[in-house]
């Protein structure tokens, strides 16, 4: 009688576990499209930035644009994302609104002050506004990350490499 006692309890918390998993992941799929839509985004904006590289600037700007909706969707539904607000930064900085990419971007750092995808594309965003002092408080942020982007935006402010924006 133990025994079968065991078992059913042991069963009951299986099917008890499994139910809770696959409820969870269906409730998951209600998130995805916020997840899907900033998956969307970041692949647009490769894209994009291949067109940059072959000179196809026309092309870059539409994945930008598109992008940006995307990104816009994603933040609705979910605020505050560091790196949604990265990408937002980016894409507004990429499509010539330096002000209001440079406020996405600060909400970013309010949330992540160290994320760095952000303080090196506001670095760049101070370059290109012409404010170095403020790009080089960004590369003294980056400065022990020990990643390509303390390069990049080192590179960008001693005008090794330009950016477009």
């Amino acid at each position: 009688m133990k025994k079968f006692i065991l078992t059913l309890i042991v069963t009951l918390i299986f099917i008890s576990n499994s139910y809770a998993a696959g409820s969870s992941s269906s409730g998951s799929n209600s998130n995805s499209s916020s997840s899907s839509n900033y998956e969307k985004a970041v692949k647009l904006i490769k894209s994009a930035k291949k067109y940059e590289q072959k000179n196809k600037a026309d092309k870059a700007k539409k994945n930008y644009e598109k992008a940006q909706k995307l990104l816009i969707k994603s933040n609705n539904k979910k605020p505050n994302n560091a790196d949604t607000l990265n990408y937002l930064g980016f894409t507004t900085r990429k499509l010539g609104d330096f002000s209001n990419g440079e406020k996405y971007y600060l909400q970013g750092l309010s949330i992540e002050p160290n994320h760095i995808g952000i303080n090196e594309y506001l670095g760049e965003l101070y370059v290109a506004t012409n404010r170095i002092n403020l790009a080089k408080e960004r590369l003294k942020v980056l400065e022990n990350c020990n990643c390509n982007e303390y390069n990049e935006l080192k590179d960008v402010i001693e005008g090794n490499k330009t950016s477009k924006y």
